[in-house]
């Protein structure tokens, strides 16, 4: 057995309110503690965004009782969100600004309306941006400019890590995150997954996806996340299926394939997925919590062992090796032998003083 402090991540899309029928508090908290996780960060771009106060505590006050694991939340970008930057710098963990069109309306472009997100925002709390291509050189000027603590969220793209490398020469405060679809999916499997593999960013080329694992060796991307983005089947077989997938359950055991295959070590996992998402976005800490893993016992994923509401997986029928037994949180055993343990004994959580 190999233990590991409880994994955390940071780029969750639980859908609770206003798309239940994806994800809810209690699935994807479940998934979560399946998948070796014991903390994640919600993002706010749901039906009903994330972009102010009320709309911040409806979320809260739905996760009573329900969650399984510890849950923190985001903060969506508007104009008009800006007002209530003072009143949610203690009960979030990071304000999100999209650059690029993905789902949900919080899309921001205006040149104006960006300085003024950036200008407002404090300096120590984290500013995480999707921003894909020429929208990253715009969120790197932008955070210069103001002194911003930038995160990256999923990089896909060789370009995207060079200028992140760029950015962290010149002493910028600047982190990143990389998905488990981009580091083991490439556009090659789109002919098979279809719809399943449509997100935002796209499936990487092979030599995109190669740039990937390089800056995981040498450093310049900081943290993995899954960007756990599930929709339902119906609409993911539709004509236009929405971006998105799937990954609180299947990032871990994909990574203790890699280990196996010795492209990683166990200690890159635990800073990947535990000591830089903690010190990054300033996590709380989780006293007496591990996860215990059995690096050589060989499986296949299935979606129907998944406890994700949506029921698939873009990895459906992938061999892997690692296999997540127990997960213990605040010395409750949790997770066993494939079981999730009720009741829950998840809580909410905001960034430490």
């Amino acid at each position: 057995m190999i233990k590991l402090p409880g994994l955390i991540d940071t780029h969750v899309h639980l859908r609770e309110p206003g798309a239940a029928q994806k994800e809810d508090f209690e699935t994807g908290t479940k998934a979560a503690i399946a998948g070796g996780y014991t903390t994640i960060l919600d993002m706010p771009n749901n039906p009903e965004p994330t972009v102010t106060l009320n709309t911040l505590e409806k979320k809260i006050t739905l996760t009573k009782s329900r969650i399984y694991c510890d849950l923190g939340f985001h903060f969506g970008a508007t104009l008009d969100s800006v007002a209530y930057f003072p009143k949610v710098k203690d009960k979030v963990f990071g304000l999100k600004v999209y650059m690029n069109h993905t789902t949900g309306g919080l899309l921001q472009e205006n040149p104006q309306v960006l300085k003024k997100i950036f200008e407002a925002w404090l300096n120590d709390r984290v500013i995480m941006v999707h921003a894909e291509g020429p929208s990253l050189e715009k969120a790197i000027s932008l955070s210069k400019q103001f002194n911003s603590k930038l995160h990256v969220c999923h990089v896909s793209l060789a370009e995207e890590i060079r200028l992140i490398k760029q950015a962290k020469d010149q002493r910028l405060s600047i982190t990143c995150e990389v998905s488990g679809h981009h580091l083991f999916l490439t556009d090659e499997d789109l002919g098979r997954l279809e719809g399943f593999g449509k997100m935002r960013p796209p499936l990487p080329s092979k030599k995109d996806q190669k740039a990937l694992w390089e800056a995981i060796a040498d450093g310049t991307i900081d943290t993995i996340a899954s960007d756990h983005a599930p929709h339902t089947k119906e609409e993911k077989s539709s004509n236009n299926p929405p971006n998105g997938v799937p990954g609180l359950e299947t990032t871990l055991p994909l990574l203790l394939t890699a280990v196996s295959e010795g492209r990683l070590i166990i200690d890159d996992i635990i800073r990947l997925c535990h000591t830089n998402p903690k010190r990054i976005f300033n996590i709380p800490d989780q006293p007496d919590t591990y996860v215990e893993v059995d690096p050589t016992i060989r499986y296949t994923l299935y979606a129907i062992r998944l406890y994700t509401k949506c029921s698939w997986t873009p990895f459906e029928g992938m061999k892997v090796i690692g296999k997540i037994k127990r997960v213990v949180l605040r010395g409750n055993l949790v997770y066993d032998n494939g079981q999730v343990s009720d009741p829950p004994k998840g809580q909410v959580i905001y960034p430490k003083k």
